[in-house]
């Protein structure tokens, strides 16, 4: 009789264990599931660089998702026929592990909740992690990439030294590069190489090169800029718009002119560039544009400058105030601009001559920009941008979408579009015509005209456009 009772006591706990193994058996499906969320077997057995994770694919994340939700059902439904076992066993008065087995259906209870409430959260789509408390995936963590321990700081996730949100609504500072910097990987990590507090290396061309090709933003760094050894004051403001700068003011190491004379001059071949070579020449080439001179007309008028600033601004009479001229240039639209009251930012960067210290040494306000970025303006604020010289026939079709788009952006209703000289073969016209007219502007000047120095193979365009003003969806 006691062996049959010991018998039975022992196919009773071996009961419970096998619960306890299944309960075990499920946690680790799920944990499984989980991770196959973020990782597949293939993660595991390629070798892959850290720059093909960067953009994964949407439909896969919500494939998965639908995987781990169905994994999820599947536990519930097992634990939900475990548990309606134990009450049965628990039922029997003659069961002496009744209360090990009360002790299991309570564990597989609380399981059971926690599973059904991520699961019908995540039906909801309520179900929200802070991106600093998510799993972390290799993308998540470009420091990893870098050997430079400045990179590695510079792009490690900041958060909050009190431990909430800051007043722009985020947990943590995000600073950012652009994605290029992981293909410039030993560009970026020289740029990065300096002693902190110590003065930087004379690399500004480094650095442009790096955001040429795509690695911008930059990061920032921590030491102190170069400047030029003998730095005297700039002229007064009234000498300055037409007064070649002094040359002291102007670091020359990087460029093939060592003096404003030599890029004033009229030999291009010493100056190390093509883009705008008479721009630094201020009386006889950039004082006669935009302007009309006495004695001008509609018949005399330039093709390198096909519309007065008069009668541009005579088109929206006193509501032209503030503008970007995206160019290649010394700020000589900008001056002019300021002769009618107009504020105007010069985005250029430095092809091969001190561009960005020119504008600025004239007074002007210089915006070292490439055409790689983003507009940092907000929507709907400017009233003009102009170009010249910048857009040319060179530029991809797609990549030309993408800015018109962007310009049409930080322009406001009934904003000024002014395409000045853009040039391009005359078999392309054509394409380059409809990305301008998909805008949908409304026209109020345009003109091509033939380039005279091309053997009638190349055509110049200019217009000004009005941006309409669209209905609220």
């Amino acid at each position: 009789m006691t062996k049959q009772n010991v018998n039975t006591k022992l196919r009773r706990w071996r009961g419970v264990y096998f619960f306890i193994f299944v309960a075990g058996s499920i946690a680790l499906l799920l944990s499984g599931a989980s991770m196959s969320k973020f990782f597949s077997l293939k993660s595991f057995l390629d070798v892959e660089s850290f720059y093909t994770h960067l953009t994964p694919s949407e439909d896969t994340n919500r494939n998965n998702q639908n995987e781990v939700l169905a994994t999820v059902q599947i536990v519930i439904t097992k634990i939900q026929k475990e548990l309606e076992k134990l009450r049965e066993i628990h039922q029997n008065p003659s069961s002496s592990s009744s209360q090990s087995v009360l002790k299991q259906g309570a564990f597989l209870a609380d399981i059971l909740g926690l599973l059904e409430s991520l699961h019908s959260e995540e039906q909801n789509g309520g179900f929200v992690v802070h991106p600093l408390m998510k799993e972390k995936k290799r993308s998540d963590e470009p420091a990893n990439y870098f050997l430079r321990e400045e990179i590695r700081k510079y792009v490690r996730i900041r958060p909050n030294r009190l431990g909430k949100q800051n007043f722009m609504g985020a947990n943590a500072t995000f600073t950012s590069i652009g994605h290029a910097c992981f293909s410039m990987k030993e560009d970026l990590e020289e740029y990065m190489d300096y002693d902190i507090g110590e003065i930087c290396n004379d690399d500004w061309k480094l650095a442009q090169k790096l955001m040429v090709h795509g690695c911008d933003p930059l990061p920032r760094r921590r030491c102190f800029s170069r400047a030029p050894k003998l730095y005297n004051k700039p002229f007064p403001i009234k000498e300055s718009m037409w007064k070649l700068p002094d040359d002291r003011n102007v670091r020359w190491s990087q460029y093939r002119c060592k003096n404003f004379t030599c890029l004033a001059s009229n030999n291009n071949a010493r100056k190390g560039f093509f883009k705008c070579a008479d721009c630094f020449n201020l009386t006889d080439h950039e004082m006669p544009r935009w302007i009309r001179l006495e004695g001008d007309s509609i018949s005399n008028q330039t093709s390198e400058a096909d519309f007065f600033i008069d009668d541009v601004l005579g088109i929206k009479l006193g509501e032209i105030r503030i503008g970007l001229d995206f160019s290649v240039g010394t700020g000589t639209f900008a001056a002019r601009m300021k002769e009618f009251n107009v504020t105007i930012v010069s985005a250029t960067i430095n092809l091969g001559a001190p561009f960005s210290e020119m504008i600025a040494l004239r007074g002007l306000v210089p915006l070292y920009l490439t055409i790689n970025q983003r507009l940092p303006f907000f929507d709907n604020t400017l009233d003009l941008i102009h170009t010249t010289r910048f857009l040319d026939g060179w530029i991809d079709f797609v990549l030309l979408d993408f800015i018109l788009y962007d310009w049409d952006r930080v322009l406001r209703p009934g904003g000024l579009l002014w395409i000045d000289s853009f040039f391009c073969l005359k078999e392309d016209l054509y394409f380059y015509l409809e990305a301008f007219k998909m805008l949908r502007y409304k026209k109020h000047k345009w003109i091509v005209v033939p380039k005279i120095d091309k053997d009638d193979k190349e055509v110049f365009f200019s217009a000004v456009l009005e941006k309409p003003s669209r209905p609220f969806r």
